[in-house]
């Protein structure tokens, strides 16, 4: 309940930041954390950008393994201070505190992102993605989401300098996801429902099997990028 409730009064009060209405749901978290896979015996290193009260790390932190490292990136000193109420006591954790643009960044075999793009301008977008793509390793994976319809109900209702700016961030994204998805799903069992995004090096080639599950439904991506949400 505390989690929820700093959730909404952050998103209250900055809620350009925040992005979200409601903190990711649990359907959501397993759609995002897809591609943190275990590997016994090996050391993976996770990165999480925009971890906001811990919807989703819970997920990340369950699926490691003893080797395994997680930094975890917060541009919300509230949520950082929870985040590390919560997990610092392990050490496989790492907090940092900002913007992830400000940040050096090592490399990652996966990479989750919560950050708001609908809500940053079209360099700000491709700058982030420009690094988060820059930290992954060879067969890495970055996965993200956007809610579905926003974008519809953005370039619809938006006029003037708004609507520019909406449509200039939808192409961005539009064509990096162009470039980089290899899979993309839709969760109906979060408010509102979510679409995933899951992206790798142009270069790579990564197995998408089909996850059967009667609670993620999955859409490869085999035909052209859908508008960008």
């Amino acid at each position: 309940m505390a989690e929820v409730t700093l959730f909404l009064r952050e998103y209250a009060r900055t809620r350009q930041d925040v992005g979200a209405i409601a903190p990711s749901s649990r359907r959501l978290g397993r759609a995002l954390t897809r591609y943190v896979i275990p590997s016994p015996g090996n050391s993976r290193a996770v990165l999480e950008v925009g971890p906001g009260t811990g919807a989703v790390t819970r997920h990340i932190a369950g699926a490691l393994g003893r080797l395994d490292t997680l930094d975890l990136i917060e541009a919300n000193p509230r949520f950082a201070e929870m985040l590390q109420g919560t997990y610092g006591s392990d050490p496989r954790l790492r907090f940092r505190t900002g913007l992830v643009q400000e940040h050096d960044l090592g490399t990652y075999d996966t990479i989750v992102c919560g950050l708001p793009f609908a809500n940053f301008d079209a360099p700000t977008t491709a700058e982030i993605f420009g690094r988060l793509l820059g930290a992954l390793r060879p067969g890495g994976t970055l996965s993200f989401f956007g809610y579905v319809g926003g974008a519809t109900l953005r370039r619809t209702f938006a006029g003037g300098a708004a609507r520019e700016h909406t449509l200039a961030g939808q192409d961005v994204l539009r064509r990096i996801l162009h470039r980089h998805a290899f899979r993309t799903e839709t969760v109906l069992g979060n408010l509102p429902p979510a679409r995933v995004h899951h992206l790798a090096l142009v270069s790579d080639t990564v197995h998408s099997d089909t996850v059967h599950s009667d609670t993620v439904p999955v859409r490869q991506n085999t035909a052209p990028t859908r508008q960008a949400e």
